[in-house]
C-alpha cells in the first residue's frame, strides 16, 4: 500500500515537471532582465540601398534614401519593406 501511494505521489510530481516545462518553455514575460543578453561589442552595419531591394528575407533590416526599413514579408516577386518606426 506504501509503495502505491508512493508511486503515485511520483508520478505526480514528474507529470508536475513536465506540465511546467511545457508552459514556461519558450513563454518569455515583460519582467525577464535581458540587459546583460543585449550588450554588443561592435556596431550594428546596417546596409544602405537607393532604393528597395528586390529580395529580402523577414527580420532583414536596411537603410533606403535615410529611412531604417525591415522587411515584413518576403515573396519571390517583390518583398514588402516597412518603415520603422516614426522616422522624419
Amino acid at each position: 500500500m506504501d509503495n502505491d501511494l508512493q508511486n503515485q505521489i511520483n508520478q505526480l510530481r514528474q507529470d508536475l515537471f513536465d506540465l511546467n516545462a511545457e508552459v514556461y518553455a519558450n513563454n518569455f514575460v515583460g519582467s525577464q532582465d535581458f540587459n546583460k543578453f543585449s550588450r554588443f561589442n561592435s556596431r550594428l552595419k546596417v546596409p544602405s540601398y537607393a532604393s528597395n531591394p528586390t529580395v529580402g528575407e523577414v527580420g532583414e533590416i536596411v537603410e533606403v534614401g535615410g529611412k531604417l526599413k525591415i522587411c515584413t514579408v518576403a515573396s519571390l516577386t517583390a518583398p514588402t519593406w516597412t518603415i520603422v518606426g516614426t522616422q522624419t
